[in-house]
C-alpha cells in the first residue's frame, strides 16, 4: 500500500522566555552505562552505552517483583499468603532478609524484605511461590522480558547473583522500571520505604537519594564486585517523572550522586509538552469501502513529549497515514505514524489511531470504491 504523508509544524509559546535557551551536553558520568528516562511518554532523553551488556546484579529483582505483583493482581497469590521457607532460599548467599525454615513468613513481608533489604533469600522464596521453583520462575522472568521488549536480556537467577549468561542493558532495565510504575502503581510506594525491620533486625534500604532528595521515591540498587555499584532511580516534580539508570560506578556513594546529577540535569534542562489531548483529531482522513466517507484520527491518550528547554517552538511533526484507508475501522485502530523531530533528529514517534467506528458500506457503495480506487 502507498503511503500519503502530511507536514505539519507546531507551535508553542514558551511562557515569559524572551530568548531560547541553548541545549546543555549531557553531563560525563563516572558509570560504564546510563541512561535518563521520561516515564510519562518513554523517551529517552540521554544516554551513554544505553545498549551495552552489564551484569545487573540486584537489579534483577525488579523483574522479580514484577512478576509477584503480577500473580498478586491476578489472584494467584494474597499477600497474607503464607510462604514456606525452603532450604535453598534459607542458605543463599549475599543480601538476605534472615527468613527461616520454621518461622512463617508472608508474602507481604517477603516483598518488603527483597524490595527494600534486597534480600536473596526472600526473593528465591517468591520465586518458589510464583514459579514452583527458582528455575521454573527464571523461565517466567525470560518470557516476560521478550513481552516488555527487553530483547538484550537474558535472566538466569531470580537473584542476579553473578553468571557469564546473565545479562541486559541500561535500556532493558529502564523497560522493566517504566513497567513497574506503570502496570502497578500500587506496589511502586514499596520502593520509597527507607527500612524495613524483620526477625528483630532493621536493615536500610541501600537507595541514598531517598534520604537527600525528597522527591526521589525509588527504585532499586544493585552491587557485585564485578557489576560494581548500580542504581535505578525515580524522581517526580510537578507533572512530571523522570528514571535514572547509572551502571558500574566504582563506590556505594558515586551511585547515588551521579544519579542525582543525572535527574538535575534532566529536571532542568528539558520541559515537558503536551502535543495532543486524548480524543483529540489531528486531522481527518478519507476512508474507502465505509459506511462514512471519513474519520477523526488523533490518540486515544494524553500525548507528552520531552525537548529541550526552550525549543518547543523548533519541532516539526511527519504524520504517515496507511493509504487506501479500508472500512470497517475500530476505536483504538493504528492507521499511522506520528514522528516528531527537532533539528531533523527524531525525538519520538506515536501510534496514530482512530478516534471513532467506521462500518462497511453497502454494497453499491463498496463496488463504487473499488472502481473509484482502480484509477488512483
Amino acid at each position: 500500500m502507498k503511503s500519503f504523508i502530511v507536514f505539519l509544524l507546531l507551535c508553542f509559546s514558551t511562557a515569559s522566555l524572551a530568548i531560547d535557551l541553548p541545549s546543555a551536553p549531557p553531563p560525563q558520568l563516572a558509570a560504564k552505562a546510563w541512561l535518563l528516562m521520561d516515564v510519562n511518554n518513554g523517551q529517552i532523553l540521554v544516554q551513554q552505552d544505553g545498549d551495552r551488556r552489564i551484569e545487573p546484579a540486584s537489579l534483577t529483582k525488579l523483574m522479580s517483583a514484577y512478576l509477584t505483583f503480577a500473580a498478586i493482581k491476578q489472584g494467584r497469590l494474597k499477600l497474607t499468603d503464607v510462604v514456606p521457607v525452603s532450604e535453598k532460599a534459607w542458605k543463599t548467599e549475599g543480601s538476605r532478609m534472615f527468613i527461616e525454615p520454621n518461622k512463617p513468613v508472608t508474602v507481604d513481608e517477603l516483598l518488603h524484605g527483597m524490595i527494600i533489604q534486597s534480600g536473596n533469600d526472600a526473593t528465591i522464596a517468591l520465586a518458589e511461590a510464583v514459579g514452583g521453583s527458582e528455575p521454573g520462575f527464571v523461565v517466567m522472568m525470560n518470557k516476560q522480558a521478550q513481552l516488555l521488549g527487553m530483547t538484550h536480556t537474558h535472566f538466569v537467577t531470580s537473584t542476579g547473583l553473578p553468571d557469564p549468561q546473565h545479562y541486559t542493558t541500561a535500556h532493558d532495565l529502564s523497560l522493566i522500571a517504566t513497567a513497574i510504575i506503570r502496570d502497578f502503581p500500587e506496589f511502586h510506594p514499596l520502593y520509597s520505604i527507607k527500612e524495613y525491620r524483620y526477625n528483630n533486625i532493621t536493615q536500610p534500604n541501600r537507595n541514598r537519594l531517598l534520604w537527600s532528595d525528597p522527591t526521589v521515591d525509588g527504585m532499586k540498587t544493585g552491587h557485585t564486585e564485578s557489576a560494581g555499584y548500580c542504581l535505578i532511580a525515580s524522581a517526580h516534580r510537578g507533572q512530571r517523572r523522570l528514571l535514572s539508570v547509572v551502571l558500574g560506578a566504582a563506590s556505594d556513594g558515586l551511585r547515588a550522586a551521579e544519579s542525582q546529577r543525572l535527574l538535575n540535569y534532566g529536571f532542568q534542562f528539558f520541559d515537558s509538552v503536551k502535543l495532543y489531548a486524548k480524543d483529540q483529531p489531528v486531522t481527518t482522513l478519507k476512508v474507502w469501502k465505509g459506511h462514512d466517507s471519513s474519520i477523526k484520527v488523533g490518540f486515544t491518550r494524553d500525548i507528552y513529549l520531552s525537548m529541550p528547554r526552550g525549543r518547543n517552538k523548533d519541532i516539526k511533526t511527519t504524520l504517515t497515514t496507511r493509504q487506501p484507508l479500508l472500512a470497517p475501522l475500530s476505536r483504538g485502530q493504528v492507521v499511522g505514524t506520528l514522528s516528531v523531530t527537532l533539528d531533523n533528529k527524531v525525538l519520538a514517534q506515536y501510534q496514530l489511531q482512530a478516534l471513532e467506528n467506521v462500518g462497511v458500506a453497502s454494497i453499491f457503495g463498496r463496488t463504487w470504491d473499488s472502481l473509484m480506487l482502480k484509477f488512483k
